[in-house]
């Protein structure tokens, strides 16, 4: 069992995450289980730097005395070779979303894959997994793939603007799970993929905040099947509007982010949190959002 934390400094690092709902959602929590957890955003955007600076920031981060650190985007790759451990997870995404420091060593996890399973598990239990089309193969990809093999899925197909990076994240699956159940396509066969999917799994910034829009032509899917974003500022994307209306099952992002954040949580607390609590709490501070309270969140997992 992890060493208890009464009293702690925690963090995220990534670009863009000024709107973050991550500081909220692990100090009430961190509250509500009797303990004192500071949680800061270092953001690149704001200070004005750029993403190699990343490592510089993880160790000042390490020194200064934070139990550990959420990595959002653009930093979840690049900070893979300055941590001394990966927890087998991570090694087998390539990705880490959550840094520990603990007995002077700095461990990189991920719990966006865990978060993911968990928040299909919720929403789409008993949805069809026989094929499924993953759009997006970055770091948050990575972690969606994990989730998905994990649960059972027959055949993965995997999509990216960057075909490197597509075959990149097939070949790491396949050393995963072994044997052709992950296979790469080029976005010129996204419609073709398609016909012929149970469901679809949307992991680029299309449809964020910043980035409006819908990633393709909703004409693509069929009513059948459903549709997972994992964007979750704002929470029905014009993806999911689209696919809803044309009577797809859907699931948004909101649950990923809610369940890796429960994860990360226990790793820097020692503590299991209530991930119902803080899906209510996740709940009320969208809706306040979405009232014009507080600015809208924007970025992807664990953010």
């Amino acid at each position: 069992m992890a060493e208890i934390r009464p009293a702690a400094l925690a963090g995220l690092l990534g670009a863009g995450i000024g709107a973050s709902l991550s500081p909220p959602l692990h100090e009430r929590e961190a509250g509500l289980n009797g303990l004192r957890l500071f949680y800061q955003l270092i953001d690149l955007t704001a200070l004005g730097l750029d993403v190699i600076e990343a490592p510089v920031l993880l160790a000042a981060a390490r020194q200064v005395g934070f139990v550990g650190l959420n990595i959002t985007h653009p930093c979840k790759q690049i900070v893979l070779e300055h941590l001394d451990e990966l927890s087998a997870d991570a090694a087998a995404i390539g990705a880490v979303n959550t840094v520990v420091f603990d007995a002077g060593k700095s461990v990189g996890h991920n719990t966006d894959w865990l978060g993911f399973a968990r928040s299909i598990e919720r929403g789409l239990r008993d949805a069809a997994k026989g094929m499924v089309v993953l759009l997006g193969a970055g770091g948050a990809g990575a972690a969606v793939a994990y989730a998905i093999l994990s649960l059972g899925a027959a055949e993965v197909t995997v999509i990216d603007v960057d075909r490197q990076r597509t075959d990149a994240l097939v070949e790491r699956m396949r050393r995963h799970v072994g044997g052709a159940r992950v296979v790469g396509a080029d976005l010129d066969l996204l419609e073709a993929s398609l016909v012929r999917a149970d469901g679809l799994i949307h992991a680029t910034p299309v449809g964020m905040a910043g980035h409006p829009g819908l990633p393709f032509p909703p004409g693509f899917l069929r009513p059948n099947q459903w549709v997972a974003d994992i964007v979750y500022g704002p929470q029905e994307t014009s993806l999911l509007h689209h696919a809803r209306t044309m009577g797809c099952r859907t699931l948004s992002g909101g649950g990923m982010l809610v369940f890796q954040a429960a994860e990360a949580f226990r790793l820097f607390t020692g503590v299991q949190p209530d991930s119902n609590r803080m899906l209510h709490h996740f709940e009320l501070l969208t809706n306040l959002s979405s009232g014009g309270v507080m600015k809208s969140p924007v970025g992807l997992s664990a953010r």
